[in-house]
């Protein structure tokens, strides 16, 4: 049998926790291992309540009072800690002041019982009309229904409801996501939800019964829907690789953009132009390009992307080469080197005298950048201009000056848009949300009308210049 712990968060519940607890039901009393109750510092008697009827209960209780108050999402982190030490298997979730039914205990166990699910969510919109006869307010009803399906729009969930309180975990789940991290409001039990779907974790909602009593709400409703879609709106962000990260946690692929405005796409349509050449790949984490280069009947030489390029390209790459590779690719390379012009210089060497070098880099002009520096908020993020990988920024200028200052001169050049398919990472599979073809027509006539601010990524073709050696020792 699966070890059940009840965490009972209570404040101010003085006149309800004992009925609450009477109401746990007599045949499930037995299958409980422990119960906690934390008084999350009320300012009435709780605390002295829950010890009475701990005297003369025959439940497994123990009564704790917190120092100080937490907070709800704080009071839930002390009381799913407990579980985990405590070796439970499974911690169910009930509210001192009896708003959630006790009598329900056995149907929001049993798929953890079963195995057949990580959480256990009660929802009270599972059955249709059942909210509003049992007496939830129609401003609450509207609110917990757009809400509901805000974030599941922005976290890729389909659940019925996100503001349920009645919750059961596996301990393990709770275990493999970092709920300690959360906040100690009211938006804590968003941010769970949140991490067990990052996680990939199985959630089940089981139908409850709505009741609301003479509770009193401590929730700020204005303050509690601007967190939440603040957590989700930040979520969704975190998937397409802005800010750190952080909620992404259990992401770490890199899904390389497709589409034929990507650097991926315009560099293959460069070498598609080409005769069958002896190809330099100076290393990517996303092998793609190399693999079409070779169905174009290239010959490839890939540099193992660990390698380290910051005092340019190992002396040994291309020793078995005679006469020099006709094309090297520098591919989302030189932002990630701390001495560019180093690479650059090794690759004007390695170079047939009629060679070219491609580069694709990072346009730190954009319009993105431009805002996070001038309003103050530069950070990096994951993925994208401000890589928290990157070591070098890269304006059209600043990369010109490189490239003739190694001995290049630029055949051509072109920019790339947006990469508007990362706001579909993270989407619910329902939505549609990659930006229609009007925005992406916006975006490239805009690039080509500006390019260093619009511009995401500036491609080059890059010769050597005629009558021009190595330009540094």
């Amino acid at each position: 049998m699966k070890r059940i712990g009840i965490l009972v968060v209570a404040y101010n519940a003085a006149t309800t926790l004992a009925k609450t607890l009477d109401r746990i039901p007599a045949d499930f009393r037995p299958r409980i291992s422990s119960i906690l109750v934390s008084d999350d510092h009320s300012q009435d008697d709780t605390y002295l309540i829950g010890l009475g009827y701990r005297e003369q209960s025959d439940l497994p209780l123990t009564v704790v009072r917190t120092p100080q108050n937490l907070g709800y999402g704080g009071n839930q982190k002390v009381g799913y800690q407990w579980a985990i030490e405590n070796d439970l298997d499974i911690v169910v979730l009930l509210h001192g002041d009896g708003q959630y039914a006790p009598e329900m205990l056995p149907a929001v166990v049993a798929p953890l019982e079963n195995d057949t699910a990580d959480a256990v969510f009660g929802s009270r919109m599972l059955e249709r009309g059942r909210a509003r006869e049992g007496g939830m307010p129609l401003y609450k009803y509207v609110g917990n229904k757009i809400l509901t399906r805000v974030e599941n729009t922005m976290a890729g969930a389909d659940l019925s409801e996100w503001h349920s309180g009645y919750r059961a975990y596996s301990t393990k789940a709770l275990a493999a996501v970092p709920f300690a991290r959360n906040s100690d409001d009211f938006n804590f039990d968003t941010q769970i939800i949140i991490q067990l779907i990052e996680a990939g974790m199985r959630i089940t909602e089981v139908p409850i019964p709505t009741f609301y009593g003479d509770e009193i709400s401590y929730v700020n409703g204005m303050q509690y829907a601007r967190d939440i879609t603040r957590d989700v709106t930040r979520y969704r962000l975190h998937k397409m690789g802005f800010g750190t990260g952080e909620m992404a946690f259990a992401t770490t692929e890199y899904t390389e953009a497709d589409g034929e405005d990507t650097a991926r796409a315009t560099l293959a349509h460069w070498t598609s132009q080409m005769p069958p050449a002896r190809v330099l790949d100076l290393g990517r984490a996303d092998d793609t390009l190399a693999a079409t280069l070779r169905e174009q009947g290239h010959d490839v030489t890939v540099v193992d992307p660990s390698t380290d390029l910051d005092d340019g390209i190992p002396a040994d790459v291309g020793s078995d080469i005679g006469s020099g590779f006709d094309l090297i690719l520098a591919v989302d390379v030189l932002e990630h080197v701390r001495h560019p012009d180093r690479v650059l210089d090794d690759a004007r060497r390695l170079l047939r005298p009629d060679g070219r070098v491609l580069v694709a880099v990072p346009n730190f002009g954009h319009w993105y950048p431009r805002l996070r520096t001038m309003f103050g908020t530069f950070d990096y993020d994951r993925r994208g201009i401000l890589d928290a990988d990157h070591v070098r920024f890269f304006t059209r200028r600043s990369f010109l000056r490189l490239a003739r200052g190694s001995g290049f001169s630029v055949r051509r050049s072109a920019t790339t848009g947006l990469p508007l398919e990362v706001t579909a990472r993270g989407a619910a599979p329902s939505t549609s949300p990659t930006p229609g073809r009007f925005v992406r027509r916006a975006d490239r006539l805009l690039g080509r009308l500006r390019p260093t601010l619009f511009g995401y990524q500036f491609l080059f073709d890059l010769a050597p210049t005629v009558g021009t050696g190595q330009k540094r020792s």
